[in-house]
């Protein structure tokens, strides 16, 4: 809750400061006859417009889970995002627009002294506003309100380029604003398609961090009856919102008991610690007698042929009933892993013709 408050704070305060910026602008560009100061407070306005998208996708994006939805409404966060890059966009393109009317009639601007002091106090906002969104995005991890600080930053810059190209109209009467409003809209472009391309990925779904798999995975590794940790998975439903999956090693003669405690152990730990979701499952230690470990090294000599695999796991053998089972993951930039599956599978049943070779192809999540 305390994180959903502080979105909606820091979104109305930039709805607040948005809205004066845009009616002084307006004001000022009318009477100046400024297409770039016009164009500036439209901007404005579409960060305020973006401030009300972000408070109405925090609203809904916590909602509690329903029978339908049982993973919550997070990710709608990601989707407010998306929003918020359109209306940027649009920004961008009437920017663009409205300046080249601008070059082609010709129009000439009046400035005043008041159209400096109004853009300078402007520059100064939008600082204060872009650095403080930025701060308390980070704060609560939030990709909207990163994503407004950001373009907060970026509109000083721009209104930089409006203060410098109303000054040259104003002290050398020669007119370029129409030209740093095409400049403003292309600005204003590359950042609509930087949020939209980021929370696109997002919904999409990302690999997991390595800084956070690492973390994971070093605190799962602490626990004495665990020999090594495979197959972390985790799936985001919107910000720190996680349900995962994971496979330890365990030696292969402990009880279901014990395998119950250990797992029980571990899911609680995760959530905890990292609030994750977390199912475990196991794989058996199974290197207890010579012949096992002979098979196993031999077969660790035919996968280190193999540049293109990145790691094995979850080695299993039964001498009794032939079965030789591995997992491995195969580099995603792979160019045929297919081809490479099967010659490992040769390879080693070429060794073992009597066994039932089972190769698991894991991906790198």
């Amino acid at each position: 809750m305390d994180r959903e408050k502080t979105i909606i704070r820091t979104s109305i305060l930039g709805i607040i400061g948005n809205i004066i910026l845009v009616i002084g602008k307006i004001i000022i560009g009318i009477i100046a006859a400024s297409i770039s100061i016009i164009t500036d407070a439209v901007n404005n306005l579409t960060d305020a417009i973006s401030s009300i998208v972000t408070i109405i996708g925090t609203k809904i994006s916590n909602k509690k889970p329903t029978k339908k939805h049982p993973y919550g409404y997070g990710r709608i966060e990601f989707i407010t995002s998306s929003i918020i890059g359109v209306i940027i966009l649009i920004a961008g393109a009437t920017a663009i627009y409205e300046s080249l009317l601008s070059i082609i009639h010709k129009d000439k601007s009046s400035h005043s002294v008041y159209s400096f002091i109004v853009i300078a106090i402007a520059i100064i906002m939008k600082i204060i506003i872009g650095l403080y969104f930025q701060k308390k995005g980070k704060d609560v991890n939030s990709g909207a309100l990163k994503a407004s600080g950001a373009d907060a930053l970026m509109d000083s810059l721009l209104s930089t380029a409006t203060l410098i190209a109303a000054f040259i109209a104003f002290k050398f009467k020669i007119y370029i604003e129409g030209y740093a409003g095409i400049l403003i809209g292309l600005f204003i472009i590359k950042t609509a398609f930087e949020i939209i391309g980021e929370s696109i990925s997002k919904i999409i779904g990302e690999k997991i961090d390595p800084e956070f798999y690492t973390n994971i995975t070093t605190a799962i590794s602490e626990n004495p009856e665990v020999f090594g940790v495979y197959d972390l998975i985790i799936n985001s439903y919107g910000v720190d919102r996680h349900f995962g999956s994971v496979h330890v090693e365990v030696r292969d003669n402990i009880s279901a008991k014990e395998i119950q405690q250990l797992e029980r152990s571990i899911s609680y730990m995760c959530f905890e610690k990292f609030n994750i979701i977390m199912t475990v499952g196991i794989y058996a230690s199974n290197t207890n007698s010579l012949k096992e470990i002979e098979i196993k090294e031999k077969i660790l000599e035919i996968l280190n042929e193999f540049k293109d695999i990145k790691q094995t796991h979850g080695f299993f053998v039964d001498i009794e009933k032939k079965i030789i089972s591995i997992d491995v993951i195969i580099d995603f930039d792979c160019s045929n892993p297919v081809e490479i599956y099967n010659l490992i599978n040769n390879k080693i049943k070429s060794l073992y013709p009597d066994y039932n070779i089972q190769i698991i192809q894991d991906k790198d999540y």
